[in-house]
């Protein structure tokens, strides 16, 4: 399996005011869905999204300690992929947070806590594209 990190999703309180102050840095939004911005950043993607939306999403209570709002995500090729990266994760230590199972987006996910603690989504979205260095590409 090619390693890889294709989104750091940011949780945020405010979205209009962390998407005006990314766009005051100088960024620019590549793709933007309900509420949810994506910055193409060279290989990885940065995104905005509600931190309360990104707990629920990760299987994670927003209350929960050691949750930092932040999840990092593995985007794979296909639905096998997903399920063959999170049972890895399992045998080796992980709490899986959210067994894979179809998306709201149309994609395939599961997600899991490293034994730090860490937030990890494993996904296949059709609707994005990976690069052959495993780099995904937004939609135009």
């Amino acid at each position: 399996m090619r390693q890889s990190v294709s989104l750091v999703t940011l949780g945020v309180s405010d979205y209009g005011k962390a998407k005006a102050f990314y766009e005051a840095l100088g960024w620019s939004v590549t793709w933007e869905a309900e509420e949810t911005s994506f910055f193409q950043a060279n290989g990885v993607v940065l995104v905005l999204w509600s931190r309360e939306k990104l707990a629920a999403d990760m299987g994670i209570r927003d209350e929960t300690a050691g949750w930092s709002g932040i999840a990092l995500a593995h985007n794979v090729g296909s639905r096998e992929d997903v399920h063959e990266v999170i049972e890895l994760a399992r045998s080796n230590g992980a709490e899986i947070t959210r067994e894979p199972a179809e998306t709201f987006y149309g994609g395939y996910a599961g997600a899991f806590r490293d034994l730090d603690g860490h937030a990890w989504e494993i996904a296949h979205n059709p609707g994005f594209g990976l690069r052959a260095d495993g780099s995904l590409e937004l939609p135009a």
